[in-house]
C-alpha cells in the first residue's frame, strides 16, 4: 500500500511505522489517522511480524490533532458529524487491537491526540526530551478517542486530573517516575533503545505473548469499554458552546480565553 502521511517498513520481525508528517509536527489530520487506522489493521493477516514500533520523524512523536486542516469532520448532518468525530477513536481502537507488541519510540512532543497515541500502545521508551500534554481542556473541550481510560490506567486518578483537567504539560523525568514511561534514554538513543526492547519481546512465544497482552488489556479498561462511546457525543455538546469559540478565538489571536461556563 502507498502512504502519504506514514512510513512503514519491516525489519525481520519487527515493523516500524514512522509518523511522516514532521514539518507539521507529525499533527494529525483526517488522512493521516486514517493511515495510522488501516497499517495497523493490516498487521492481523502479518504471521512474519511479531513486535510494531511507533515513533514519530523529526523533533515530535505527534503534536496531536491538525487543528488547521480539520478534515470534513463539521461537515454534513449532526449523526454524520457524530461518525466522523470517530475517525481518531478508530485509529486509538486499531492500535490497541494489534495483536503484537506494541511499543512508543517517543520523541519530542506528545500533545492531544499525539498522547492518545502513545498511551494506545503495550510500552513506551521515551527520549529526554519528550514530553506529554492534553490541550483540550484549554481549547474548550473534552478529551476524545476513548483514551481516558488509557492515561487513568497509566498515571492513576489524581494524575490523570492534573493531565485532562490541568492540561499540565509533563517531561520526561516526571513521566518516568508517573510510570508512564517504561524507559527513558537520552534522545541519540532512543531508536536503537526501541530495538532493544522489540527483539526481546521477539523472541518470546508469540501466541502465548498475544494472548496473554490481549487478557490484561481487556483486564486494564472494562468500565472504561463500556462508558466511553459518550466521548463524542460530549465533544459535539463541547464544540456548540460559547466556551469553544472563545476558546479558538483565544488560540488563534495567542491570548488568554475567558470561560465563562456557557
Amino acid at each position: 500500500m502507498s502512504w502519504q502521511c506514514i512510513e512503514v517498513r519491516r525489519e525481520g520481525q519487527i515493523a516500524w511505522v514512522e509518523f511522516a508528517r514532521p514539518d507539521r509536527a507529525n499533527a494529525l489530520n483526517d488522512d493521516h489517522l486514517n493511515e495510522i487506522e488501516q497499517a495497523a489493521l493490516g498487521f492481523r493477516d502479518d504471521d512474519a511480524t511479531r513486535v510494531v514500533v511507533f515513533t514519530g520523524q523529526g523533533k515530535h512523536f505527534s503534536g496531536g490533532a491538525d487543528l488547521n486542516d480539520p478534515g470534513n469532520q463539521n461537515a454534513g448532518s449532526l449523526a454524520l458529524r457524530r461518525r466522523r468525530l470517530r475517525i481518531g477513536e478508530r485509529a486509538v481502537e486499531a492500535i490497541l487491537g494489534i495483536d503484537q507488541i506494541t511499543i512508543a519510540a517517543w520523541n519530542g512532543a506528545a500533545m492531544g491526540g499525539g498522547a492518545c497515541l502513545a498511551t494506545a500502545v503495550d510500552f513506551r521508551i521515551g527520549a529526554d526530551d519528550c514530553f506529554m500534554a492534553y490541550p483540550e481542556i484549554d481549547l474548550g473541550i473534552n478529551l476524545m478517542w476513548k483514551s481516558l481510560p488509557l492515561i487513568v490506567d497509566l498515571a492513576g486518578t489524581a494524575r490523570a486530573k492534573r493531565l485532562v483537567i490541568g492540561g499540565e504539560r509533563i517531561h520526561s523525568e516526571e513521566l518516568l517516575h508517573w510510570g508512564i514511561l517504561d524507559q527513558r534514554v537520552p534522545k541519540a538513543e532512543l531508536c536503537a533503545a526501541a530495538e532493544k526492547m522489540a527483539l526481546a519481546y521477539a523472541a518470546k512465544s508469540p501466541m502465548a505473548a498475544q494472548m496473554i497482552k490481549r487478557s490484561i488489556n481487556t483486564l486494564a479498561t472494562p468500565l472504561g469499554n463500556a462508558i466511553m462511546h459518550m466521548d463524542a457525543d460530549q465533544n459535539l455538546l463541547n464544540q456548540q458552546s460559547t466556551d469553544r469559540a472563545e476558546a479558538i478565538r483565544a488560540y488563534r489571536s495567542k491570548t488568554d480565553p475567558t470561560f465563562t461556563g456557557n
